[in-house]
């Protein structure tokens, strides 16, 4: 739910930008006037936040998998999927489901993509229904003359490799898309995941809570809200102060209810903060994670983990808050058909005592 706020290396960069070319050119009248030509000259940086718009919709694809990547096998597997995507943010985000079926079994999968306005990049987030936890690390990249090219560096068979995903070939009704991996450091690629992807729809197939298998704790959440919170403007201070703040809720489920996606805006004191968090359930561990990001950075922590007991939910992690290590607490309580309530509260002493610092409560709109 509301994670810590690590803003920290955006700020540096701005002040990077700001201040050193000052340092370079100060006191040289001509190479100021050859900065600013180039400055000037410099085509604008461009603006990714609607490159995924082209997914939106209901699609079919064919699939080619490589068994065994990396070993010099040229046996492929092959399938068919359906996959369905949906916006987050207007545009700036998207969830897509893929749901596929191959000789070797049924995979049922979510990508969340979320777009960071500042390094005007795209983050992909990978999970599997069979594991119900977003998978790390996250893959980060971007759209040039057409192609996206989204890279992550993983450990496969106990090596360390590089992770290419490319979408290509884009048209109004198609496109292609390859997973590659490369052993040597770039020089060389394999592809490993090959799919030709046709549009079905415009719209993506509508959430429902169909699945027979789903944990329903979440059920209670699915709906449009008014939400008002209260935010301590100042954690672990000792001198902070409450704001107010409004706004509305919309979640919806993702595998037919094996998981539900949250997004909120909000308006408050300080302006306008969007955010979304995706509660997927891990069906061995018979536990929920729920990972949060907000629109200035599409940026995903840590998941916080957890379950319900006796109509409340509790969930709990580590986080870096400040340069120092606390405890976070989200608990929903007082459940009703038309309303909830959610706290989150840190700990600075491992979990001694808790201050809160996020109080929303939920009402039904109608």
């Amino acid at each position: 739910m509301m994670k810590a706020i690590r803003q920290f290396s955006a700020v540096a960069a701005a002040v990077l930008v700001s201040i050193a070319p000052g340092s370079t050119i100060r006191g040289a009248p001509q190479a100021q006037n050859a900065s600013a030509a180039a400055e000037t000259a410099r085509p604008a940086a461009h603006d990714g936040q609607h490159d995924f718009d082209f997914v939106i919709g209901t699609w079919k694809s064919h699939v080619r998998r490589l068994q065994k990547p990396l070993t010099g096998s040229t046996s492929w597997i092959e399938g068919d999927a359906t996959v369905s995507v949906r916006k987050i943010w207007n545009g700036r985000g998207n969830l897509e489901e893929i749901e596929l079926t191959t000789p070797a079994g049924h995979l049922e999968g979510l990508t969340l993509r979320l777009y960071d306005p500042q390094a005007r990049q795209w983050r992909l987030y990978w999970a599997n229904a069979s594991q119900g936890v977003l998978t790390s690390p996250v893959s980060i990249g971007e759209f040039r003359d057409g192609r996206g090219e989204f890279y992550d560096q993983e450990a496969f068979n106990g090596k360390i490799v590089l992770v290419r995903h490319r979408f290509s070939g884009i048209t109004p009704k198609s496109y292609h898309f390859e997973q590659a991996f490369s052993a040597d450091r770039g020089q060389t690629w394999e592809a490993n995941w090959i799919a030709d992807v046709t549009r079905t729809s415009d719209e993506p197939i509508a959430p429902s809570l169909s699945a027979e298998d789903r944990n329903p704790d979440f059920d209670f959440n699915i709906g449009h809200w008014d939400v008002e919170v209260k935010r301590f403007t100042n954690p672990l201070s000792g001198n902070s102060k409450w704001t107010d703040w409004k706004g509305t809720g919309e979640i919806a489920p993702v595998w037919n209810g094996r998981g539900s996606v949250a997004e909120f805006e909000l308006d408050g004191p300080t302006g306008h903060l969007q955010g979304v968090g995706l509660r997927l359930y891990n069906p061995e561990a018979k536990q929920w994670t729920i990972s949060w990001a907000n629109s200035r950075d599409g940026a995903i922590g840590a998941p916080i983990v957890g379950d319900f007991k006796d109509g409340r939910g509790d969930f709990i992690d580590l986080e870096e808050f400040n340069g120092r290590q606390i405890f976070v607490r989200n608990d929903f309580s007082k459940i009703m058909p038309d309303s909830c309530y959610f706290e989150q509260a840190f700990s600075g002493d491992n979990g001694r005592t808790w201050e809160a610092n996020w109080l929303m409560t939920f009402k039904r709109r109608r």
